[in-house]
């Protein structure tokens, strides 16, 4: 995974299935519907092998006003947490596992912006 890059994004949606198969009609690309407890998610391949890209995911909106999500990489969210919370941010979403061992976690911003944060597992 790219060190301190986006590497994923979400786009929320009323009924990501149909906003799914929008995106993939306009734009090619493919989605496969992920079992996540409680969360319509639909993993979309946008970036072709060996080019650059950014993959995304189709979710089911949580809230009317929740934003697109862009997610760093990075190698150690507990330290990105601990220096974020440090100089005035704060975690909207604590450290959780997520389907292929990875890990997420959510951050708001000093001035209200959410971010998420990705790792890899370790070997």
């Amino acid at each position: 995974m790219a060190k301190n890059q986006v590497v994923h994004y979400e786009i929320p949606a009323e009924q990501p299935e149909t906003l799914s198969k929008f995106y993939s009609d306009l734009f090619g690309w493919t989605f496969q519907k992920i079992p996540v407890p409680g969360l319509e998610f639909w993993l979309c391949n946008a970036a072709e092998a060996n080019s650059p890209g950014i993959n995304a995911a189709v979710i089911q909106r949580q809230n009317p006003q929740q934003p697109s999500m862009n997610y760093v990489g990075v190698e150690s969210i507990d330290a990105i947490i601990e220096k974020a919370t440090a100089t005035g941010a704060t975690v909207a979403l604590p450290k959780m596992p997520v389907p292929g061992g990875r890990a997420i976690a959510v951050v708001i911003d000093p001035q209200g912006n959410l971010f998420g944060l990705m790792e890899e597992p370790t070997q």
